[in-house]
């Protein structure tokens, strides 16, 4: 690769007009983004949230009318009488964090079956809005705080948690009922456990009937969960925080479904002994919960009689590593038929009343909607990773993409109207077009411009063929010197790094025009190649990425000219932290600096559902914990053939994600072989790091570090 026509780039300097400081404030060149779309059955509304701006961190939520192409504003939260961010429940907090969201105001919404309504909550209080220009938000006559406000079906009650409590709110009558509080300490009802919050991306914990006379209900009963304690040593004053963390091989939460009707009837839903609930659709065709075992070798669909709460077993998918839960299954066509997704012959298909309607020529990523009897799927082709086109299927007309052949496409469909968000390495962010019969608009977006065009090398390394990117300098010269090279990895399984979208590559971009030639590769165990391909982590962790990693940074000097393979550094966060430690302590003869972020170090300190996928249990699997774990590698001194390399550890210390435990026994271990590193820890910092100041000056001490490191001037 060469680069005909190098760019003038500027150094910038630190400040509130540098790309760090703005991709702070901007969270990632997020903010102002249309998101949380939700169409109305009939196609008439599409409902949204968006900041006022593109540094606004302050959500509103809004309404495009179809028929005339207008927006509205119906919430703005700084014209309602609420508190600040500071004041949000514990448990809104944990959700938050759970979905990494970054942002405040109106974050999440819940509507009524006809999209007419919507509740939301703002600092612990719950408001309900039509969803109709000209409506305003009324605040519920409901002792806070609140958590997850939902109408039910009809838009005349909505139910909520508070204080672990279900509650059911009746707009008409303003009387609110308890449907059922904590019976022991230690549980909550309609909120969801640790792990599927985490984990199976289920971050709710009730689900109305459709006729709203009852609903299904989680109870949650955490008493045996280990309890950790995250502790803030920069304010010794503060108590510590205590988190039910069910590490690997240590005891769950304990989860049940109960059917709560608001006629005071209860009855209990066989989950078939399964230990992890996954999923609750409950819509006219039935009641359907997803379960799994501890081990996920199978994962059952079970349809429950909403009257007793007894299940029948609707199908079981099976396989000697794991399942994968699909995002937006199970679901039904408007005739009852069931759609669901299987992997068949090394392709995950969307499967239809039992028949794969899908080929081997697409990887299904999970089904975005259904609408009658047309279903809006995302799927990557056969050895195409890098993209996620939107799809339709119908039995009429079989299947056919309906977003750009290149790029990383989500979406919405209702009442006809289709809704996509299309992010590609052609322009910034994501562009939002909503079509239906007759008509076509784009949802404004006002998120500000990274000034930064990445120059984006793609392709495929190695006999693996590695999805790949290099990223150089935009101001190098070809042949004029040669460059230190950066890997910049994920790595990890379900995440990729290289994709067909322009915001993915920000950061390289910015590290390469540092004076670095960086190197992002997708290696075993990641997304969009077909379950063999992820699977290939099964019981090793650590072997298979790093070889694809180090694969894939050959590769890379054999295609793209001036990389320098005698200064090799790695910076990554979660996973990629993980990644990047292992890869100074293992192969220092192939990198040579590190920047591990928030790094899982012992996996027998991670969560149940993650860790255990992959490695079974400590007890059962200890080879696995073994291979997969670096805190050994930390303790065998540095020899001739195995150089200390520098390592600079850095980690949150609020993080109850990967608690900071880990980089602190990591600490431990290197100083006990005699290793010198380096530690930053975070001090109120979770697994994200949205403080601006914190966010921005973490990338420039990485870029010191490894330029010190490697030798670069």
């Amino acid at each position: 690769m060469s680069v005909a026509n190098p760019e003038t780039v500027v150094p910038e300097s630190p400040g509130a007009d540098s790309f760090p400081r703005r991709q702070a404030a901007t969270r990632r060149f997020t903010l102002g983004a249309p998101r949380g779309v939700v169409v109305s059955p009939d196609g008439a509304r599409v409902v949204f949230l968006r900041s006022r701006g593109g540094d606004d961190p302050v959500t509103c939520l809004w309404v495009l009318d179809v028929a005339t192409r207008e927006e509205h504003l119906l919430v703005d939260p700084l014209a309602l009488d609420v508190p600040g961010e500071d004041d949000l429940p514990p448990e809104e907090k944990a959700r938050r964090e759970r979905v990494r969201e970054q942002s405040g105001g109106v974050v999440d919404y819940a509507t009524d079956r006809d999209v007419a309504t919507a509740a939301f909550v703002l600092s612990g209080r719950a408001f309900t809005v039509g969803l109709t220009p000209g409506s305003t938000p009324t605040a519920l006559a409901v002792e806070g705080p609140v958590v997850d406000p939902r109408p039910d079906p009809s838009g005349t009650r909505v139910g909520f948690v508070r204080g672990g409590a279900l509650h059911v709110h009746a707009l008409a009558t303003g009387e609110t009922t308890t449907l059922a509080t904590p019976d022991a300490e230690h549980v909550t009802w309609g909120l969801a456990d640790f792990v599927a919050a985490e984990e199976m991306n289920r971050y709710r914990g009730f689900w109305w009937a459709p006729d709203g006379a009852a609903l299904a209900v989680a109870r949650v009963d955490d008493a045996a969960v280990t309890r950790w304690y995250i502790a803030d040593p920069a304010n010794p004053d503060r108590e510590p925080t205590a988190v039910a963390y069910p590490a690997a091989g240590t005891t769950n939460a304990t989860v049940t479904l109960h059917l709560l009707g608001l006629d005071g009837a209860r009855a209990d839903v066989d989950l078939g002994g399964d230990e992890y609930l996954a999923a609750v659709d409950w819509d006219t065709h039935g009641l359907l919960v997803t379960t799994a075992p501890r081990d996920q070798k199978r994962v059952t669909l079970r349809a429950v009689d909403p009257s007793s709460g007894a299940s029948t077993e609707v199908r079981s998918d099976v396989d000697d590593a794991w399942v994968d839960l699909v995002p937006g299954v199970p679901a039904h066509l408007s005739d009852g038929a069931l759609v669901w997704c299987a992997d068949v012959d090394d392709a995950r298909r969307l499967v239809v009343d039992g028949e794969a309607v899908t080929g081997p020529e697409l990887q299904v990523r999970g089904v975005a909607d259904v609408d009658g009897d047309t279903v809006l799927f995302g799927a990557s082709l056969a050895g195409a990773p890098t993209s996620t086109v939107l799809h339709v299927w119908s039995r009429e007309a079989g299947v056919s993409p309906v977003s750009a052949e290149r790029g990383v496409a989500s979406g919405r469909l209702a009442g006809g109207v289709l809704v996509v968000a299309q992010a590609s390495l052609d322009h910034d962010g994501t562009v939002t077009t909503v079509t239906g019969p007759g008509t076509s608009t784009s949802l404004r977006s006002v998120v500000e411009s990274p000034r930064l065009e990445p120059r984006v090398h793609q392709f495929a390394a190695g006999e693996r063929g590695l999805a790949t990117a290099v990223l150089l300098p935009r101001h190098h010269i070809p042949g004029s010197e040669r460059l230190p090279v950066l890997l910049d990895p994920y790595g990890g399984p379900h995440a990729q790094r290289v994709v067909d979208a322009r915001g993915a590559y920000l950061t390289s971009q910015w590290f390469a025009d540092q004076g670095f030639a960086v190197v992002v590769a997708d290696g075993r165990g990641t997304p969009g190649r077909g379950p063999a391909f992820e699977r290939e982590v099964h019981g090793d962790l650590a072997l298979p990425v790093l070889e694809d990693q180090l694969a894939a940074l050959a590769a890379a000097a054999a295609e793209v000219e001036d990389l320098d393979l005698s200064r090799v550094g790695i910076r990554g966060w979660s996973f990629g932290g993980y990644l990047a430690a292992l890869a100074v302590l293992r192969r220092p003869d192939a990198v040579h600096a590190a920047v591990a972020g928030a790094p899982v170090t012992d996996w027998a300190l991670y969560d149940t559902h993650y860790t255990e996928r992959y490695l079974g249990t400590p007890s059962s699997w200890p080879d696995a914990y073994a291979r997969s774990s670096i805190v050994a590698d930390a303790e065998r001194p540095a020899t001739t053939a195995a150089p200390h390399r520098p390592l600079m550890l850095v980690h949150g210390l609020a993080d109850d994600n990967v608690v900071a435990a880990h980089t602190l026994r990591l600490s431990s271990a290197l100083l006990a072989a005699g290793r010198p590193h380096e530690v930053l820890p975070l001090s109120g910092v979770t697994h994200m790091t949205p403080q601006e100041v914190v966010a921005e000056n973490l990338l420039r001490l990485q870029v010191a570090f490894l330029k010190e490191s490697l030798g670069v001037g």
